[in-house]
This record gives structure tokens, sequence and C-alpha cells, in this order.
């Protein structure tokens, strides 16, 4: 038998183990970004949930003025993403239904060019870099238009101009398409 002097020290070390071993068991397995990964210091609300929206700078329209034999014109807007995520997003357009250009019966067919050229009579395309004469074309599938590394809590602007080459035969009227534009946040 343990005489009662002992006993005293004996209850708090066995409660100290006890506590201890409540701790141990309670504990939850804590996850984070491997080494090296991650963005250490970015300057976004810490704790907050990832947030990401894309706003347009209105739609765009093209005034075709005469060109030699036939009709051209550009203009661009301006598409922000504000983002919170600290690794970037991606950013993507593509013509919803149909890229063609639509006046009734008469359409303008998006350019066939897979890299930045001059556009062939009667076809409209797009480009990131805002020039006037080089221009991809709009597809029915999603293009990457940017990617984008960090967070950008107050907005990251892209230019995406809009240019066609009309021929003095298409039937004078306005022609029309969409385009749907989507941003995603970028994994690590």
């Amino acid at each position: 038998m343990i005489s009662e002097p002992y006993l005293a020290p004996l209850r708090r070390v066995a409660g100290g183990l006890l506590a201890i071993g409540m701790i141990l068991i309670s504990q939850q397995p804590v996850l984070a970004s491997p080494f090296g990964q991650g963005v250490f210091g970015a300057d976004v609300p810490f704790g907050s949930v990832t947030s990401i929206t894309i706003s347009l700078g209105g739609d765009v329209s093209l005034a075709l003025q005469p060109d030699g034999p036939n009709f051209s014109g550009n203009n661009s807007h301006t598409v922000t993403v504000t983002s919170t995520d600290v690794v970037g997003y991606l950013l993507y357009a593509h013509s919803t239904g149909s890229s063609d250009m639509v006046n009734g019966s008469n359409i303008i067919p998006a350019s066939s060019n897979t890299v930045a050229g001059s556009l062939a009579v009667d076809s409209w395309g797009y480009n990131t870099t805002g020039s006037t004469t080089n221009f991809l074309g709009m597809k029915t599938t999603s293009a990457l238009l940017k990617d984008a590394n960090g967070p950008y809590k107050n907005g990251d602007g892209t230019a995406v101009t809009y240019g066609a080459l009309a021929s003095a035969s298409k039937a004078a009227g306005s022609y029309l398409t969409s385009v749907t534009y989507t941003v995603v946040a970028k994994n690590q």
C-alpha cells in the first residue's frame, strides 16, 4: 500500500498523464501546402474564402470603314478579373453557339487563323496584343486568353481587340455574334 504523503504527487502525475493523453488523442491532422508551394506574404485577407469575379468593359461595336475595295474595322474592350486566389487565374473565351457574325441570312465567319495574322476577306477575329492587323479566329470551344499568376484583389485588366474585314458585296447592316468569357482559379 502507498502511504498518504506519496499519494498526492502520484495523483498529480497521473492527472497530468491523463491530460496529455487526451490532448494527443483529440488532435486533428493539419493539412498545408508542401514546402515551397503557395505564396508567402500575399496581400489578401487571411482566412477568407477565395473570391473571383469578372467584369466586361461593355459590348464591342465595329464601325467598318472603306479599306481599298473592302471594309475593315476594329475595336476593343477590357475584361477585368478580380481575385483573391494567391495562385492566379485562367481567362478563356469562346463563341456561343456559332462563331459566325450574323445579319439575317448573311454571315461573316470567324477567321480560320490559328496563329495571329491578317484577316482574310469576309472574316473576323480577336487578339489580346492590341494589334489592329493580326487576329486569331474565334472558336466555339474555349481558348485561353490569359494565364495570370498571383492575387489581383484590385483587378487585372485584359484588353481584347476584335476586328473584321468585309467585301463590298456583303449586305449592309448589323452583324452580331456572342462571345462568352470564363475565368477559373488556378490549382497548385
